[in-house]
């Protein structure tokens, strides 16, 4: 795999940087990238060029438009429409252009909204998914059953893998649009420098205050209860390269497989990562929780006994990997 011409789509998101950080370390010379100022993946004809032009080997499409939920219910049409077009131009392109593999990245989010838990991979298409990113995840499904129908018409090595999820460097820390351990992240921090200015204050004051009560909150949304599982973002591509090097498209679709899910087997409780976040960070103040708010789905994890069956773990504990990602956080924050 060093040697083979390998083309990383959405290598300055969070999937695709860390990608692109793993085949670099692991000595591959001819690793390309193309910005959206050189590559506007929804036009087919700019695709369809670059594959001609270009001839890649490999290609790993972590290219996507993505959001929180406020983004996927709000600009629907947008979220169908330019992830449609972002995976059909790059899966045709990769079959007329001869790709020997190509790995496709989805969500979680494909699964139906009252699956059982943990998440089977055979439990895609058994029932309604959730509406407010429903766009999203139908993009995705079909970016699956694209895959899987190539192979099945022309052969082509193409497959699927669905991550559980992602935080790390590169991460959306935008409180409007990130995600809940990212946005965790963000408010901790905050919180943390707004109770240190306001404990140096008070102990330089020149006043005589007779009585000081220096506190700071965390609002939280919800009771704390559900449960999600969470990978770090390194892991994920370590284990996408893993599997490019050992499993082929066949090793799936005959085998009634459509994709392998990608995460850690385990979970836990929305109190108990603001809690690890908290300390991490060390934060002093409290965590509030705003019950008035919607907790969302009880319990999201995928069941990773296919990946543990190939051979591959996760490596970063999930309170090494908030500290990596806090460090990261802290250095680029603007």
């Amino acid at each position: 795999m060093r040697n083979k011409k390998i083309y990383v789509a959405g290598h300055r998101g969070m999937v695709g940087s860390a990608i692109v950080r793993k085949l670099t370390a692991e000595g591959c010379k001819n690793i390309i990238t193309r910005d959206l100022t050189e590559l506007d993946l929804i036009r087919q004809e700019q695709v369809e060029k670059f594959f001609a032009d270009e001839k890649p080997d490999y290609v790993i499409v972590a290219a996507a438009k993505v959001g929180g939920i406020l983004a996927n219910n709000t600009y629907r049409a947008q979220f169908i429409y330019e992830n449609l077009m972002i995976e059909s131009n790059i899966i045709h392109a990769a079959h007329q252009s001869n790709v020997e593999k190509l790995l496709f990245l989805g969500s979680s989010c494909i699964y139906p909204k009252l699956a059982p838990q943990p998440l089977k991979e055979e439990y895609l298409l058994t029932d309604t998914l959730e509406y407010t990113n429903e766009p999203y995840a139908i993009a995705k499904i079909a970016g699956i059953k694209l895959c899987e129908s190539y192979y099945k018409q022309y052969g082509s090595n193409f497959f699927s893998v669905m991550p559980t999820n992602l935080y790390g460097p590169n991460d959306n820390y935008n409180l409007e649009t990130s995600h809940v351990l990212p946005a965790l992240i963000r408010k901790f921090h905050e919180a943390s420098l707004d109770y240190a200015r306001d404990v140096d204050t008070n102990q330089n004051s020149n006043l005589k205050i007779q009585s000081t009560k220096v506190s700071s909150e965390v609002i939280v949304w919800g009771t704390g209860s559900p449960r999600r599982e969470f990978l770090y973002v390194d892991d994920l591509a370590d284990a996408i390269y893993y599997l490019l090097e050992r499993v082929n498209a066949s090793d799936l679709y005959e085998n009634n497989i459509s994709h392998i899910n990608i995460g850690t087997g385990e979970d836990l409780t929305i109190k108990e990562l603001a809690e690890t976040v908290a300390s991490v960070i060390g934060f002093k103040g409290n965590i509030v929780w705003d019950t008035s708010k919607p907790d969302g789905t009880p319990r999201k994890l995928l069941d990773v006994t296919r990946l543990h069956n190939l051979g591959w773990k996760h490596k970063t504990s999930l309170r090494e990997g908030i500290e990596k990602a806090y460090e990261w956080f802290v250095k680029n924050q603007k």
